[in-house]
């Protein structure tokens, strides 16, 4: 895809994003519930995401988002249309992606003793 193209892509929403991220990110809290529910440091999580992207993966189709995702560079990338991953920027890069599985999944960080106020 050409600059120009990509320009005239319209951006992604922030719901977007969150879809994107959910899906690429979807085995973290299948594959490490027990150690996701106590506290986690960040290069453990590093090595949960890295595990969980894996190599290089993607999905996409009519209607539906088009993400690729890779383990190096904790990247993610998403688009209404075809991802060209070499020339695209990733919407969630390196510490991004930790923090987003930390609000997305909740995930405390060790020493952070908060209290819910709501249970």
């Amino acid at each position: 895809m050409s600059g120009k193209e990509q320009a005239l892509r319209p951006p992604l929403t922030g719901a977007e994003k969150l879809e994107a991220f959910k899906r690429a990110t979807s085995a973290l809290p299948k594959w490490y519930a027990d150690e996701l529910s106590a506290p986690v440091t960040d290069d453990r999580l590093r090595a949960m995401l890295e595990a969980v992207l894996g190599i290089f993966g993607g999905s996409g189709g009519a209607g539906s988002l088009s993400i690729c995702y890779q383990a190096s560079g904790l990247k993610i990338w998403a688009s209404q249309n075809a991802i060209n991953w070499r020339s695209e920027k990733p919407i969630f890069a390196g510490k991004a992606t930790i923090s987003a599985a930390r609000l997305v999944y909740k995930i405390a960080e060790p020493g952070d003793y908060q209290i819910d106020l709501f249970e």
